[in-house]
């Protein structure tokens, strides 16, 4: 029991975020729909462990069997600050629908800030029939990201494709 106390209080000491940090933020940013969210952000613990960054955006996407994802969010980090986001990125698979989403995407192993702008892969799946709650992994090297997402829509399917994420919004999603 002493050891679970000691990993909070670890974790806010140094540069990473404990899980109640986690839930903390996305019961904030989320809200009262956000009653799936535990168990999502414990799932991405128990996989990948203590992530040293997250970010808080919104995005929207769409797909007829090739889809299109933009989204815009702020990094937070304990030792470098916030820092904005912007992602797109295309997808193709069995998949059609669209949604707009609440993102918070957990980023693992981010050894600094100018690391984060890169192209990320990734499977998705999807099932929104109005609202939904799901799960991404995202990877580009070691940097490991776990977009967390609700919204509303609707969207059945299965893709592949990346993020690309940058400092300054664009259109072009490659």
């Amino acid at each position: 029991m002493a050891l679970l106390l000691a990993v909070p209080a670890q974790a806010q000491q140094s540069s990473q975020y404990s899980m109640q940090e986690i839930v903390d933020a996305g019961h904030g940013f989320f809200g009262e729909t956000s009653g799936g969210l535990a168990k999502l952000v414990e799932r991405a613990f128990e996989s990948y462990g203590l992530p040293n960054g997250y970010i808080l955006g919104q995005e929207g996407s769409g797909a007829f069997v090739a889809g299109l994802t933009y989204g815009e969010g702020t990094l937070n980090t304990k030792n470098a600050g916030q820092h904005s986001v912007f992602w797109q990125g295309p997808s193709l698979g069995l998949d059609w629908g669209g949604q707009g989403s609440r993102t918070m995407m957990l980023v693992y192993n981010l050894p600094d800030v100018n690391a984060l702008y890169d192209r990320f892969g990734g499977v998705s799946g999807s099932a929104y029939v109005i609202a939904g709650l799901g799960m991404q992994v995202n990877v580009n090297r070691d940097i490991v990201l776990v977009p967390i997402r609700t919204g509303v829509g609707a969207r059945l399917g299965i893709n592949a494709g990346y993020l690309k994420l940058t400092r300054q919004p664009t259109w072009n999603p490659f």
